[in-house]
């Protein structure tokens, strides 16, 4: 039962909510606060500054950390889910939505559109990510992850996952 109107909690101030987090933290606070009690104004209030304070969407953290309060590990999968399941189920609509029409030259046309633009932002990641490298870990260190990434991922065709979990790994037992 917990789970439950932990679900509905996060999910129906999530799909009825239009503009992102700060716009559902009202309706959040209302079902947290007004309707379960499972805290009060100031408790939220805190959680919602604790939430600001970190980086990444404020209505996931929050739904994570009020699950976590409620039932556990489990309420906090359940919070989180519900939080990101609107946008979930609209993205997949959309996806069908262009999949199914595919063939449409207004789609292609949109397609020729949308790739340079995400190709920049992921040229502008990459940009950034190096510089932080850089000011973080110092120019060698940062060279023997590049290196070490290209030579697994092109050489022996290493999945990106192992990829990613080596640098960490090198990351927190020599940067650490």
């Amino acid at each position: 039962m917990i789970y439950t109107q932990l679900f509905l909690a996060f999910f129906i101030p999530n799909i009825v909510g239009y503009g992102g987090g700060p716009a559902i933290i009202p309706l959040i606070e209302a079902e947290v606060v007004s309707h379960y009690g499972w805290m009060n104004a100031q408790q939220f209030a805190e959680v919602l500054g604790l939430g600001n304070a970190l980086p990444s969407p404020i209505a996931t953290k929050m739904a994570g950390y009020v699950g976590y309060e409620v039932a556990g590990a489990g309420g906090a999968a359940v919070a989180v889910f519900a939080t990101v399941m609107p946008s979930l189920l609209l993205m997949l609509g959309a996806l069908g939505l262009l999949y199914r029409h595919r063939d449409s030259p207004r789609v292609k046309r949109m397609s020729q559109w949308v790739r340079p633009v995400i190709a920049m932002l992921m040229a502008g990641l990459v940009v950034n990510f190096l510089s932080e490298g850089l000011a973080g870990a110092g120019l060698l260190h940062t060279l023997l992850i590049a290196a070490a990434a290209a030579i697994a991922l092109f050489h022996f065709r290493a999945h990106p996952a192992l990829v990613v979990a080596g640098a960490l790994t090198y990351g927190g037992l020599l940067l650490g």
